[in-house]
């Protein structure tokens, strides 16, 4: 039955079903859901628009549901019209509270579940998904509405699952441990790649299949496992570990001849210190790199913070980022501190069309910095910061709140950062590239200067046109080759990396 508040709100034009609404369907969570999201998202958005603009707009979501059904505003009320008659009005709030317009968005809502069949079939979490997916669909491409359940997905994710830290293999009737996540339990517990695993918890491992003895090592948070193992040098020994949340490890480190190669999948809670590690280990070894390579090709991004602590690593104190928002909340000037690893050595990262969000904040802050060379192809272009607001149905709102600008000023949104050395042209444009480079000439120099001189707001046009020298493409064997040839030559490097322009 529709509650006695909403009900005093609605004035039917038509005749309407008189079955009362499902209990499934709540109106006055949805009101409390619409209103706690126009409170958050009407001082966050970038570009301001009124609450009541926005629940009109998100009203349209209904027709999506069922076409037969439009709403209509105007300055004293919101009609909802049934085949093009109208069916139902809520009177419009004098004002622009976020309480007032969610509950009419909830009352023309509760009056289209009454009233359609499609909308009834669709279900609550339809209903809001619809309203928030056609308000957003005005604002930017990445903010959006997750439904309970996805958004308990999503925060478990984020946390991380509790574990051991261990990933297994099989070798012939054995289980040896294959590799070991940083800071994990069994990390701490010194237990070392190459080990046997001869029980978890007193079951023998032997000739057992490898997911059952993956599924005696997990289990709840602060459980502890009992596990025996046999050492490269023969010795046995029993281990007991307790389980802890783990993020899914980021950063994976490989040598290469002379150059540490770390691939950088996201950016978790971890991964700048795993970075930072990685390095610190390669730089302190008996054969130190001659150069880094920070391979960021797919990598759609993560925490911002944790990009900006992944150029600390790279550099000495200055500017990494800047974000810009309407919430003074979001508006930041993020800065590397003094310091730095890996100091005088080459740096490559490698980028492709898929580099996106936090990776093109670190690779554009080591560019405009002057501390690496970019290798590839233009990125992905998301220069937007999103923040997450819970909401009381239980699911969860994104919301874009600030723009990034790299160190010299210039947007990443719709830009992307441009390489230094492209690949995406070919293979014998990248060689007449390299040949350039070391005879001392930058092809890309001209092309990386107009990139540094846009300000927002950055057109389309503008955009395509800045970009244009250096098409996004997915990365190729070139972009490593390309990395190598540059540690390799130190002239080339020098000549490719370009002087650090002058902040801001």
């Amino acid at each position: 039955m529709i509650r006695l508040g909403l009900l005093l709100l609605l004035c039917f034009t038509g005749a309407v079903r008189a079955e009362p609404v499902s209990p499934a369907f709540d109106p006055e969570r949805l009101a409390r859901t619409y209103a706690q999201a126009l409170a958050f998202l009407a001082p966050r958005v970038l570009d301001p628009v009124p609450v009541s603009v926005l629940t009109a707009r998100g009203l349209q979501g209904l027709t999506g549901l069922d076409p037969q059904l439009q709403v209509a505003a105007d300055p004293v009320r919101l009609v909802l019209r049934r085949r093009g008659a109208a069916a139902a009005e809520v009177p419009a709030p004098r004002d622009e509270s976020p309480a007032g317009w969610g509950r009419a968005a909830a009352g023309v809502s509760a009056a289209a579940y009454d009233l359609s069949a499609a909308v009834r079939r669709a279900g609550e979490q339809e209903v809001a998904r619809g309203f928030f997916d056609e308000l957003f669909s005005r604002i930017d491409p990445y903010s959006r509405y997750v439904p309970p359940a996805d958004a308990g997905a999503d925060r478990s994710a984020r946390a991380g699952r509790a574990g051991t830290g261990l990933a297994l293999a099989q070798r012939g009737g054995g289980i040896e441990v294959r590799a070991v996540a940083r800071d994990s339990p069994a990390a701490i517990a010194g237990i070392r790649p190459g080990e046997a695993l001869l029980s978890v918890d007193g079951q023998r491992t032997r000739d057992q299949d490898l997911a059952t003895i993956e599924s005696l090592l997990a289990g709840r948070e602060g459980a502890a496992v009992a596990l025996s193992l046999r050492g490269r040098d023969g010795r046995v020994r029993d281990v007991s570990l307790v389980r802890a949340l783990l993020v899914p490890e980021t950063v994976f480190a490989q040598r290469s001849a002379d150059i540490l190669v770390l691939r950088i999948t996201g950016f978790s809670n971890t991964t700048a210190s795993h970075i930072a590690l990685s390095v610190q280990d390669a730089m302190t070894g008996p054969r130190p790199v001659a150069g880094v390579v920070l391979d960021l090709r797919g990598n759609r991004g993560g925490l911002l913070r944790q990009a900006v602590t992944a150029a600390d690593t790279f550099l000495p104190d200055g500017l990494v980022a800047v974000t810009v928002g309407r919430d003074p909340d979001a508006s930041r000037t993020w800065r590397s501190a003094e310091g730095e690893l890996a100091e005088n050595v080459p740096v490559v990262v490698l980028v492709d069309a898929g580099t996106a969000s936090a990776a093109e904040v670190l690779a554009a802050a080591l560019a405009d910095r002057g501390r690496a060379v970019v290798v590839g192809s233009a990125t992905f272009g998301k220069g937007l910061v999103q923040t997450i607001a819970p909401l009381p149905d239980g699911g969860a709102l994104f919301v874009t709140w600030s723009r990034v600008l790299a160190p010299l000023g210039w947007p990443l949104q719709g830009l992307g950062v441009l390489p230094q050395v492209c690949t995406s042209l070919g293979e014998a444009a990248l060689a007449g590239q390299l040949a350039d480079l070391a005879a001392g000439s930058q092809p890309m120099a001209a092309a990386i200067a107009r990139q540094r001189r846009a300000r927002v707001p950055v057109t389309a046009t503008e955009s395509l046109a800045i970009r244009a020298p250096c098409p996004g493409a997915e990365g190729r064997a070139l972009d490593m080759d390309a990395a190598r040839a540059l540690v390799a030559d130190p002239a080339a490097y020098a000549a490719a990396l370009l002087p650090p322009m002058r902040e801001r």
